[in-house]
């Protein structure tokens, strides 16, 4: 939801096509607020869930995001009717969302249920790095980051209407469950083209055994279970956010998780063309992107508890979930469902992701049996 050109947006003419004639009559009885007759585009980036740009007759912007077509892997990803409801709980609230206007669950209108909601003008940083800012404008925009997370992270779950949206306490034995379930279902899957399957994830049961070994002190509220720099809409010239998006995979959970999942750059590599992260990169040196010391002091100082003790668990898991996500990438690709033009370059991340989840906690099992030896 960027301001400029579309080009510049990242929209463009349909790939999964919809019925626009429904859409169009369903639009004319459910959403007064969206003058027909309608154009329809959609975006490029995004992996999971089709979103398209809908202009009104007079051109005011919405967003519908769908559930992608054909029978999908899991039952709890594309999860359109989850993020409907987050976000219509917390619109009251100090966490900045856009509003939504209909969730459609009648599969005749474009296939899959879907939900229409305010577009945003705003900036997207696709690059968490914030290269095209100042280096006071790098800082200012990871500290409002942290802000909103942390704001997120304070809303009572229960006083906004959220007390059924997930179990409180348990999440990442939960999520340990899930992933295995998810992972073992996505590496069977098959190419439809070469019959290979897509295959396991690198040190996935070693990984699994060590967080079910070593849980962190459990905690429990409203999570957006994608919480990242380019999930988040920056107002047009001031570092404040404006916006959170794609909130699919929110639930009740652990906070350790969005936040792990926010500063995952800062121990990703370089990017290569797949991953992209901070270390070895020497133009995160001397920018003003903040250490990964100064944003969890940050997120200490707003949200009140300390998640360093706990980090290496959440680095490690985050790691581990983000494979489980690319291999999704990968099993839809397989079986040409994938929605994004650059969902193969995604897809090969998984085998590195797990390697690097493993070596995160083979580094956290050094540091303890070098505190043991003193």
């Amino acid at each position: 939801m960027t301001g400029g050109s579309d080009t510049a947006a990242g929209i463009a003419p349909v790939r999964h096509a919809i019925n626009f004639d429904a859409l169009t009559a369903y639009i004319s009885t459910n959403v007064p607020d969206i003058k027909c007759p309608i154009d329809v585009k959609q975006f490029t980036h995004g992996q999971s869930n089709p979103t398209y740009v809908l202009t009104d007759a007079a051109n005011e912007r919405y967003v519908l995001r769908k559930k992608p077509p054909g029978q999908l892997l899991s039952k709890t990803a594309h999860a359109v009717e989850r993020e409907y409801k987050v976000l219509r709980a917390i619109q009251d609230t100090p966490v900045p969302v856009p509003k939504v206007y209909c969730l459609c669950e009648d599969e005749s209108i474009v296939g899959t249920p879907f939900y229409i909601m305010q577009f945003l003008k705003g900036r997207i940083f696709t690059n968490p790095r914030l290269p095209d800012l100042s280096a006071e404008e790098q800082c200012l925009c990871w500290r409002a980051a942290i802000q909103t997370l942390a704001r997120l992270h304070a809303v009572d779950a229960k006083s906004v209407g959220l007390s059924s949206y997930g179990k409180f306490g348990g999440f990442y034995t939960r999520q340990i469950k899930t992933l295995s379930t998810i992972s073992a279902a996505q590496g069977a899957v098959k190419d439809e083209d070469s019959g290979k399957a897509v295959g396991p994830i690198p040190y996935f049961e070693e990984c699994m055994k060590w967080f079910a070994e070593n849980m962190p002190k459990d905690r429990a509220g409203i999570t957006h279970g994608d919480f990242k720099m380019d999930n988040l809409v920056f107002h047009p010239t001031e570092p404040r956010v404006i916006g959170i998006l794609d909130w699919e995979l929110s639930t009740i959970g652990h906070p350790l998780s969005d936040l792990a999942n926010l500063c995952q750059p800062f121990s990703l590599p370089k990017s290569d063309g797949a991953v992209s992260g901070f270390k070895g990169d020497p133009e995160v040196e001397g920018s003003g992107v903040p250490t990964l010391d100064e944003v969890l002091g940050w997120y200490h100082e707003m949200a009140g508890w300390d998640p360093r003790p706990e980090w290496a668990y959440g680095e490690a898991f985050a790691h581990i979930r983000l494979a489980v996500i690319s291999q999704g990438i990968a099993a839809r690709f397989a079986r040409k469902q994938a929605s994004s033009p650059n969902a193969q370059r995604s897809a090969s991340m998984f085998p590195r992701l797990g390697r690097l989840a493993w070596e995160t906690i083979q580094r956290k099992e050094g540091e303890k049996r070098e505190k043991s030896k003193l």
